[in-house]
């Protein structure tokens, strides 16, 4: 359920214009010089340049100013400056793919480059020929509303999708059980759901699934980075996330993952260049002849089945920076950190008779949500006289700290849902 939301619906647009008032060349800090410090300790205030009390990273996850650098080594790089130094390559990506297979616990080969999460599901039902099929799908209500609506497409053309509904806030494992037939050809997931924040026990998810011959999609966008995510363990089949959530990179680039030994299922739906290898052109001066005006071959590797052309490299630059940070301080330390506040969050606020808990209590989920009527007409206009940031629907809120954070931005939230 990602709305407009005036307060942070910052595009790229929005973003480039703000550092088209930064004179670039020659003042911000070249590759080599210090860079922010990772903290020691939460909360992590100086990592970030935050207005006013922000508790929103569900919606887009601040870029901390260590990100912000990287982003500025490569406009400087992408301006032809000579304001980097020698042997910096702004269009490097092995460290940032790497360090996010860390952060999962898969393997390097396992990740593939996409542009967005919805790509990466499309990639995968494309891949498994489900389009156009009879084949079932199961998924639930907590899903991602896009995906949702693919599904509600697909069924259109034949896809048969079971929809589990959810039972006091949460999607329930024997509902699932009911729902999964011999014969299913994949559970898709919002491993963290944007509606409600409803956190699914994916190993469970996926041991069932698997035990039908199901294999399982994991969105996983509202979740890495947040609370710990380890596909090994799972058994996950898939899963997908673009970067701009708690990754804390930028729109436009994101990561496929798939297990090695289901990668031979999933045939190629899109060809690109950045599939090619060993390409030969026969028809310029000096080139060697032969019987076809050209000729290539296609790698069997993750980048041969799912990379296409060229890629959002600002946002790459930008995870150099957030995902070696998360690896260093430890996503596990972030949730433990954060837990408090979800906690409190809820104590406050479910028992009072205005605010209808979401979100099942005790959740270790990054997200927290509440029902209350007519949210965006009453809430909305003290939040901004506040300069408090939460995402404010129609007819309910949803409230997702981070590790920037603290008890006092939780008070300060809690006294203006409490006045209205």
């Amino acid at each position: 359920m990602e709305l407009p939301q005036k307060s942070s619906n910052w595009s790229r647009r929005d973003f480039m214009s703000l550092l088209a008032g930064v004179p670039i060349v020659g003042s911000l800090p070249l590759r080599g010089e210090p860079k922010c410090s990772f903290v020691s300790g939460f909360p992590a205030k100086e990592e970030f340049d935050i207005k006013g009390t922000y508790i929103n990273a569900a919606y887009t996850h601040p870029m901390s100013k260590g990100s912000f650098k990287e982003v500025s080594y490569f406009l400087n790089e992408r301006m032809m400056n000579r304001q980097v130094p020698a042997g910096y390559d702004g269009f490097e990506r092995t460290k940032a793919r790497n360090n996010f297979a860390k952060l999962i616990n898969a393997s390097p080969e396992e990740i593939a480059w996409i542009p967005s999460t919805m790509v990466g599901e499309n990639l995968i039902l494309n891949g498994l020929s489900l389009p156009g099929s009879k084949q079932q799908v199961v998924t639930d209500a907590f899903h991602f509303h896009g995906s949702l609506h693919m599904y509600g497409q697909l069924a259109k053309a034949g896809l048969n999708v079971s929809i589990v509904k959810p039972r006091n806030n949460q999607i329930e494992l024997s509902d699932l059980d009911a729902a999964i037939k011999p014969g299913t050809k994949l559970v898709a997931l919002s491993l963290v759901s944007a509606t409600t924040g409803f956190l699914h026990n994916l190993k469970a998810v996926c041991d069932l699934a698997h035990s039908r011959g199901a294999l399982v999609y994991a969105d996983i966008i509202q979740a890495v980075g947040a609370i710990p995510i380890d596909v090994k363990e799972s058994g996950v089949d898939f899963c997908a996330t673009a970067t701009y959530k708690w990754l804390m990179g930028d729109f436009g680039i994101g990561f496929l993952y798939v297990r090695k030994d289901r990668l031979p299922l999933i045939k190629r739906t899109l060809i690109g260049y950045r599939q090619m290898t060993n390409f030969q052109s026969h028809i310029l001066p000096f080139e060697s002849p032969g019987e076809n005006l050209f000729d290539s071959d296609t790698t069997d590797d993750m980048s041969g089945h799912f990379e296409v052309g060229t890629f959002a490299n600002e946002g790459i630059a930008a995870l150099n920076y957030s995902l070696d940070y998360l690896n260093r301080v430890g996503v596990d330390k972030i949730q433990e950190y954060r837990q408090p506040m979800i906690d409190r969050l809820q104590q406050e606020l479910s028992g009072n008779g205005k605010y209808i808990p979401l979100t099942p209590a005790g959740s270790q989920s990054p997200i927290v949500c509440f029902a209350f009527k007519n949210a965006a007409t009453v809430m909305k206009p003290k939040l901004e006289a506040a300069d408090v940031n939460i995402s404010v629907y129609d007819h309910m809120i949803r409230i997702s700290p981070s590790f920037y954070n603290d008890m006092n931005d939780i008070d300060k939230l809690l006294a203006v849902l409490k006045s209205v």
